[in-house]
């Protein structure tokens, strides 16, 4: 008894839900890992009650970070301060765009008051006015302007506290509603001058074409992290090494200014037909894509970059971007330039250079100062080529723009975990528990954000992480979304059915996100698929923050289990037919994606029975675009049946349709298999069509299967927006 409410206190569940009908206990021995992993010692039932005696005998008048909403009541914290209570809001320059450094706007003085009789407010401060209306904040809060501030309390009984003060706008920027656009895996994605795999010039150039060709608002693609450097390199762009700051590799080297000032041309000249034999290895032989191939040819070719001088003009600007990245940007550079010395998993440096604080860090800082400012120029590189796909995104007249993709945590051997080791519970892992597709549950190897170290940081790390990816977004992807109010930790060592669920506080995550895209002017989507807890998806979409709806999935499943009919979709989503981890509709609609499970013996019922339950799910579908007239009868045709999906699609009320790249050319394999590592190429495969042929941008461009897709696709007439909701 004494365990369960001491793991309440820390937001450890001690049992879960896989179903409605089903509560399963966690072990304890889970429950104290998980808490020990929390600062929290409950080894033993002497701990356990020392440390719930502590807990309890604690009384805080303000939690670490409290949140207020713009025009909404305040949080019981600040509402149930005592009458009387002076209550000083310091906004922090740095969060207030036109401030000075160094000359921060006055604090805002009030005095909590009881509804009758009135105190009086602190001096010069206005007179109080009548008593709020039912919901409303009390006449004596004066509402912060939106930022990230500090907030002071002293009680009349001269009790003291200070906390950090997020104050939000009550709802997220949306697009524009009823757009359409396309989600693409970068590295997949190889034109004519690409290096071996997709990059951030095929990025712009292919948002200039979807804008201005065929009507698109977006470009979706997956996340564009820094990767941990390897032999090889984990391919997948959801276990990176820092998901602050981009990866190097998408660079398109030959528009960097200083490319045509290097002297070397030979030297230029040989890379750039190695990177052709790579490109033409992938396209036309049957090779996968090469990331460490490419990065080794890249690099090469940047270090030759880096000797040419900046210009004056290029040179403030570089100076600008140190001086804006600050601490965090020296912490990842240095870390890289760490890496190339001593190895990418920081647990096995000497120990003198594991802390990124010690005494040994700071001299290696000096002594690799060329190495880090290797590394912080080629982020600086990266940002101005994000920025020039968005701006090539709006030029082309895209209402929303380049979406990026925000993965779920990071791996534990990179730069962020050694630059912020204090924020993260290690000898964690985020996974998920069993359910009814998996069995066994699942450990993804990254490890969690601690949520009472984010607390007691004001969400610091989290703010900039935002800050930086929605610097150059139209929107922002979060992968698993769920993970800003819980998620799934396994202690290491033990199985993925051996964790628990750890509550982080939603409200504070919900209130830094929503600012954040509010200062950048971005929408936000959320991938709320799989196990969703009660209220979350209420609670997102409160906040303005869509959800992604995907067609094989969206049935009546409290009901008769009947394909929805599109006016019943939601319409705060993106609607899909497919992604990254789930079959293209070709292969959905073919079977081919059970076929290809069974080579790999993935299934868990036999071929007959997976094909026939396949076919079914599928016929159901084609039946019922068939009756909605969007299916001509009698025609089997896999092109006009990825039409008619599409088509069903664009009738339900989704803000947002977004189209899976490879299904407009009839690509049938998965660029991921969940369930497999090295038995099949995940993240590795070039965009091809039916047959497996590679196809490049250009081609894709000119498909005519592509344009007879997008004839389907065609903006719904304008509409005149509400306030608050960007036009395209």
């Amino acid at each position: 008894m004494g365990l369960s409410r001491l793991a309440a206190l820390h937001g450890v569940a001690t049992s879960y839900s896989p179903s409605p009908d089903v509560t399963v206990s966690v072990p304890d021995d889970t429950v104290i890992a998980v808490l020990a992993a929390l600062g929290v010692d409950a080894g033993t039932p002497a701990d356990v009650r020392k440390c719930l005696a502590a807990a309890e005998s604690r009384s805080r008048l303000l939690p670490p970070t409290v949140v207020v909403w713009a025009g909404e009541p305040l949080p019981p914290a600040l509402a149930g301060l005592p009458p009387g209570s002076t209550v000083t809001v310091e906004p922090e320059p740095s969060d207030l765009p036109g401030h000075p450094a160094g000359r921060p706007p006055a604090p805002l003085s009030m005095r909590a008051r009881a509804a009758a009789p009135a105190e009086p407010v602190a001096s010069g401060e206005p007179a109080p006015e009548a008593a709020p209306a039912p919901g409303a904040a009390p006449a004596w809060w004066i509402p912060p302007p939106h930022g990230v501030h500090r907030i002071h309390v002293r009680t009349p009984d001269n009790r003291r506290a200070t906390a950090t003060l997020v104050a939000a706008p009550p709802r997220l920027p949306q697009p524009p509603e009823g757009t359409h656009g396309f989600l693409v895996q970068l590295y997949s994605l190889l034109s004519a001058r690409s290096w071996g795999m997709g990059d951030l010039g095929d990025l712009a150039d292919l948002a200039a074409w979807a804008g201005r060709s065929v009507g698109s608002g977006f470009v979706q693609v997956n996340p564009l992290h820094a990767a941990v450097p390897g032999k090889p390199t984990d391919p997948s762009p959801y276990r990176p090494s820092s998901r602050r700051f981009p990866d190097p590799v998408h660079l398109h080297v030959e528009s960097i200014p200083e490319y045509g000032h290097v002297r070397d041309r030979a030297a230029l000249d040989d890379l750039r037909q190695d990177a052709a034999a790579l490109s033409e290895a992938v396209l036309n032989k049957g090779a996968l894509i090469d990331r460490d191939a490419v990065w080794e040819l890249k690099r090469q070719a940047l270090e030759l970059v880096a000797q040419v001088p900046l210009t004056p003009g290029r040179r403030a600007d570089y100076c600008d971007f140190l001086a804006e990245q600050g601490q965090a940007l020296e912490d990842h550079a240095l870390w890289c330039a760490l890496a190339e010395v001593h190895g990418p998993d920081w647990h096995t440096w000497p120990e003198a250079l594991r802390a990124p604080r010690s005494p040994g860090t700071a001299r290696a800082r000096s002594e690799l100062l060329d190495r880090v400012d290797f590394h912080c120029r080629l982020a600086w590189l990266t940002a101005g080529q994000l920025a020039a796909a968005q701006r090539a995104a709006e030029d082309a007249g895209m209402g929303v723009g380049i979406v990026h993709d925000l993965a779920v945590g990071v791996h534990p051997a990179g730069a962020d975990t050694w630059s912020q080791q204090e924020a993260f519970a290690h000898g964690m892992s985020v996974g998920a528990p069993p359910d009814a597709f998996n069995a066994r549950g699942q450990d993804w190897g990254l490890p969690p954000w601690r949520p009472d170290v984010l607390a007691a940081t004001g969400y610091a790390a989290y703010r900039g992480l935002l800050r930086g990816l929605l610097a150059h977004a139209g929107a922002l992807r979060i992968d698993h979304v769920m993970g800003l109010f819980r998620l799934w930790w396994v202690p290491e060592g033990r199985p993925p059915t051996d964790g628990t669920y750890v509550a982080y506080d939603a409200e504070a995550m919900l209130a830094v996100l929503v600012l954040e895209a509010h200062r950048a002017g971005t929408s936000v989507v959320g991938e709320d698929l799989g196990t969703v807890a009660p209220g979350v998806r209420e609670a997102l979409a409160r906040r303005g923050v869509l959800g992604t709806s995907v067609l094989w999935f969206e049935r009546d499943w409290e009901g008769d289990g009947r394909p929805l009919a599109p006016e019943e979709w939601r319409r705060d989503c993106l609607a899909t037919a497919t992604t990254h981890d789930l079959p293209s509709t070709a292969a959905r609609l073919t079977g081919d994606h059970v076929t290809l499970r069974h080579r790999l013996g993935l299934l868990t019922r036999s071929l007959e029975e997976e094909l026939t339950a396949d076919l079914t799910d599928t016929a159901e579908w084609l039946a019922l675009l068939a009756r909605l007239r969007m299916l001509p009868e009698g025609d089997g045709d896999e092109e006009a049946a990825v039409r008619a999906v599409h088509r069903f699609l664009r009738r339900t009320p989704a803000r947002m349709t977004g189209v899976w790249l490879p299904d407009t050319v009839g690509d049938r394999r998965p660029q991921n298999l969940p369930g497999t590592w090295d038995q099949y190429p995940n993240w590795r495969l070039p965009i091809a069509d039916p047959e497996g042929h590679p196809v490049t941008l250009e081609e894709i461009t000119a498909s005519p299967r592509l344009h007879g897709l997008m004839e389907v696709l065609r903006p719904r007439k304008p509409r005149t927006a509400p306030p608050g909701e960007r036009r395209p």
